[in-house]
C-alpha cells in the first residue's frame, strides 16, 4: 500500500513538474525569426499585366484620334447644319415596324427624287403647307404662284384658277402655238388691261361667238385693219385687190362691206351704197 502511494505521488509529481516545464516553455520569449510570406503580382504575370495596360492606353488614344478626325472631316460642330456629302448620291430611306420601305430621298448631281405615299412643303413659322403632292392632286398653299421662267408656264391639259396677272410693267401673254385656246366660266370671262393695250392675235381664224347676247364693241375708235379692198367700176364690177385700181380715181372715203356669210370687206364709197352680194370678193371668200 505504501509502495503505490509512493509511487502515485511521484507519478504526481513529475506532471506538475511536466506541466510546469511545458508552462515555462511556452512563456519563454520565442528568439526565431518570423516567416513573411510575399503578396502580390511578380515575374511574367507581371510583365503581361503592364503590356495589356499599354495597349489598352495606345488603343483608347488611337480611338480618340480618329474620333476627332472623324468630327473634323464631317463638320459636325454644335453650331454649324449638318452636312452629307458623296461623290454619286445620298439616299436616306424610311422602313416600317417590318422592314418595308415606306419613304425614300436620293439627292444626285442630276435631280433630287422622292418617292413617297404624300410630298408635303410646309412653312417653318405658322406651318401652312406650301405645297403638297400625292397621286390625286397637287395643292399650292402660297398666297402668289410666281413664274420666273422666260417661256412663262407650260400646262398641258386644263388650268382651273380664279385669277392670272402679270408682274407689274410687265405683260401678260396666252399663247397656245400649235392647238386652240379656251377660256370658259359659267358666269363669264373678263380680260382687262386697266394701263395698256389688249391683243388678240392668232395665225388662222378668230371667232367671237355669243350663242344667247351681242357682242358689244364700245370704243372712241374701232379700226378693223388689212381688210380686201374693191375697186369701183361704171359697171358696177368688184375685183379683189390689196390698194384700190390705179386706172380708178384715188378714193379717200371707204364703205364697210359685210357678205352673207360674214366676211367684211371695204369699197369706195359712192352716192349711194356700193356693197353688193354678189360681188367677187363675196363669192372667193
Amino acid at each position: 500500500m505504501d509502495r503505490s502511494a509512493n509511487l502515485d505521488t511521484e507519478e504526481l509529481k513529475m506532471t506538475r513538474e511536466q506541466y510546469i516545464l511545458a508552462t515555462q516553455q511556452n512563456s519563454l520569449p520565442r528568439t526565431e525569426h518570423p516567416q513573411f510570406y510575399p503578396v502580390g503580382i511578380y515575374g511574367w504575370r507581371k510583365r503581361c499585366l503592364y503590356f495589356f495596360v499599354l495597349l489598352l492606353l495606345v488603343t483608347m488614344i488611337v480611338n480618340l484620334a480618329m474620333t476627332i478626325w472623324i468630327l473634323k472631316v464631317m463638320n459636325f460642330t454644335v453650331d454649324s447644319p449638318l452636312v452629307l456629302q458623296s461623290d454619286r448620291n445620298v439616299t436616306v430611306n424610311a422602313r416600317n415596324h417590318m422592314g418595308q420601305l415606306t419613304g425614300q430621298l436620293t439627292v444626285g448631281a442630276d435631280a433630287v427624287e422622292a418617292q413617297c405615299k404624300r410630298f408635303e412643303v410646309r412653312a417653318s413659322d405658322s406651318g401652312k403647307i406650301l405645297f403638297s403632292a400625292d397621286e390625286d392632286e397637287i395643292v399650292i398653299g402660297a398666297d402668289r404662284l410666281k413664274v420666273t421662267g422666260t417661256e412663262g408656264a407650260v400646262f398641258g391639259h386644263s388650268v382651273e384658277t380664279p385669277h392670272i396677272r402679270a408682274e407689274p410693267s410687265q405683260d401678260l401673254k396666252l399663247e397656245s402655238p400649235t392647238r386652240s385656246l379656251v377660256m370658259e366660266a359659267p358666269r363669264g370671262v373678263q380680260v382687262n388691261a386697266a394701263a395698256g393695250d389688249l391683243k388678240a392675235t392668232c395665225r388662222k381664224e378668230l371667232h367671237l361667238q355669243s350663242t344667247e347676247g351681242e357682242i358689244f364693241l364700245d370704243a372712241d375708235t374701232i379700226r378693223l385693219g388689212n381688210l380686201p379692198v374693191g375697186s369701183f367700176s361704171s359697171s358696177s364690177s368688184f375685183s379683189s385687190s390689196s390698194s384700190p385700181s390705179s386706172s380708178a380715181p384715188r378714193q379717200t372715203i371707204y364703205e364697210l362691206c359685210a357678205c352673207p356669210n360674214g366676211k367684211l370687206y371695204l369699197s369706195p364709197a359712192g352716192a349711194g351704197s356700193t356693197c353688193q352680194s354678189s360681188s367677187n370678193i363675196c363669192l372667193w371668200s
